[in-house]
């Protein structure tokens, strides 16, 4: 259920098991990411070069940019891969009744965009 303190991003089944999809929620691109079970959310564009994470092949917790090949912490956002440099923008998630929520909807209103 979307309220204001929380916003529906899929369900849990929608998202396969270590694997990541696009997400489109109130006018912003979302990666949603499934490590092991636990789920995290980023920005779906590469802070790099124009390229979407969702795209990307995630392995374990690091999602590879299909563009250049840099990669991402999913967990952290922490870059660990040239040639990003930067941290990706991330996202607090959560699951309630089966579905994937974002838990502060007001984090899509201060992306910092690099």
């Amino acid at each position: 259920m979307t309220t204001p303190n929380r916003l529906v991003l899929a369900s849990v089944k929608d998202v396969p098991l270590d694997d990541v999809i696009a997400v489109h929620v109130a006018g912003h691109d979302l990666a949603l990411y499934n490590v092991d079970g636990t789920f995290y959310a980023s920005r779906d564009l590469c802070n790099h070069g124009n390229a979407r994470l969702s795209d990307g092949f995630l392995d374990g917790d690091v999602i590879e940019c299909p563009l250049h090949g840099g990669c991402f912490n999913v967990v952290s956002g922490e870059p660990c891969a040239a040639p990003v440099t930067h941290a990706m923008v991330t996202y607090s998630v959560a699951v309630v009744d089966d579905q994937v929520v974002l838990t502060a909807p007001e984090e899509l209103e201060f992306e910092n965009v690099e």
